[in-house]
């Protein structure tokens, strides 16, 4: 049976809103937020932007909210052999491989077929295509996150180097005009 179409979906729905919930929500923390503009004000007085300390808050911070690509492909990889196995699978087969809160579109038309995997908010998350294999995209919430924490972390950073720059002592020790 050739499927062009195959499509999985069974999200939770918020009852407030009628979309799709999000099992992960996040949200910028004062903790946070405090942690974000100490690596600023340090970066600022080494004239380092978004020095290794913040990247790897960041890089956590968006993992939060990321779908488990990993196992998503180990998924697909494990199971099937090529994309004809793919074209020959049915919606309950999908599900099964898949899982909640993911949806999965079969692409056989136009210049090759593809497989899209999306997440529960819509968003796709992956791509496969044979020949290519896999390409990761990037969520709407893992985009939120990193313009929250990058808009955090620039305008503590800025700050930082407006006090350097007119001399001001910075807490932590450091003296601008020393």
């Amino acid at each position: 049976m050739d499927i062009t179409g195959i499509a999985k979906s069974h999200h939770s729905k918020s009852t407030a809103t009628g979309r799709p919930s999000s099992r992960k929500d996040w949200k910028l923390s004062d903790s946070l937020r405090e942690k974000i503009i100490g690596y600023a004000r340090e970066d600022a007085a080494q004239n380092v932007y978004m020095g290794n300390k913040f990247l790897a808050l960041r890089k956590s911070e968006v993992a939060k909210v990321a779908p488990d690509r990993s196992a998503l492909m180990g998924k697909l990889n494990q199971e099937m052999a090529d994309m004809k196995e793919i074209r020959e699978a049915d919606e309950r087969w999908l599900h099964l491989l898949f899982g909640e809160p993911y949806e999965a579109k079969f692409q056989s038309e136009g210049t090759g077929s593809a497989i899209h995997v999306y997440d529960g908010n819509g968003d796709e998350i992956l791509t496969y295509t044979a020949g290519v294999g896999w390409h990761e995209k990037e969520s709407k919430a893992e985009t939120q996150v990193h313009g929250a924490l990058k808009a955090a972390y620039y305008d503590a950073f800025r700050a930082a180097r407006q006090e350097i720059n007119s001399g001001m002592e910075i807490p932590g020790g450091f003296d601008a005009r020393a």
